[in-house]
């Protein structure tokens, strides 16, 4: 049986669900970012089992199609990004949708319904914060940032960091290796 979940989107958070489902005596034979399968039916009793063994974990158990649907819209958002070498070939309207096999107004409209903001800003979002991340960690420059995380140009990638966050790339990262910013700025 497959299982959504809010909110795992890490290793560490897989693991957890993963023991914590072992404790109630309900194994998995996957798990992924947001999903797992286990090896057997779950019954109504399990099911609240695992409701409650998540809760603990500071995550949910998502029944609601239209809530898996936008999870699986942001998980194939971040998959993007936790793959840095991959080279996107496509545009994001294209890859959603083949990813999820599904129209991409269709995608777009449910997820602009039920979250009150574009698939494009959730995009544009989450690409800033790797931006910040990459920079944060020092290892890799601009020019090297934006070709990683599939800006058409080290001025796109600037452009857009300054729009969202109000200093460019260059100032952050002087902010940031002074020790100078807010915790927030180079929150991930």
């Amino acid at each position: 049986m497959k299982l959504f979940i809010k909110k795992m989107v890490c290793i560490s958070c897989q693991l957890v669900v993963k023991f914590e489902l072992e404790n109630i005596d309900i194994h998995c034979t996957t798990i992924g970012p947001g999903w797992l399968e286990t090896c057997e039916p779950v019954s109504a009793v399990q099911m609240e089992k695992i409701k409650i063994a998540l809760q603990k974990a500071g995550l949910e158990l998502i029944d609601d199609k239209k809530t898996i649907l936008i999870e699986k819209i942001k998980h194939a958002v971040l998959e993007i990004f936790s793959k840095p070498d991959t080279i996107l070939k496509t545009n994001f309207s294209y890859y959603l949708s083949q990813k999820l096999n599904l129209d991409y107004t269709y995608l777009a409209n449910v997820f602009s319904e039920t979250q009150g903001s574009t698939i494009e800003n959730f995009v544009i979002t989450n690409r800033i914060k790797k931006v910040k991340e990459l920079i944060c960690n020092k290892e890799l420059n601009l020019t090297e940032i934006s070709w990683k995380l599939h800006y058409s140009s080290v001025a796109h990638l600037s452009t857009q960091f300054k729009k969202v966050t109000g200093i460019t790339p260059s100032r952050f990262k002087h902010l940031e290796c002074n020790g100078l910013l807010p915790s927030p700025m180079c929150e991930l």
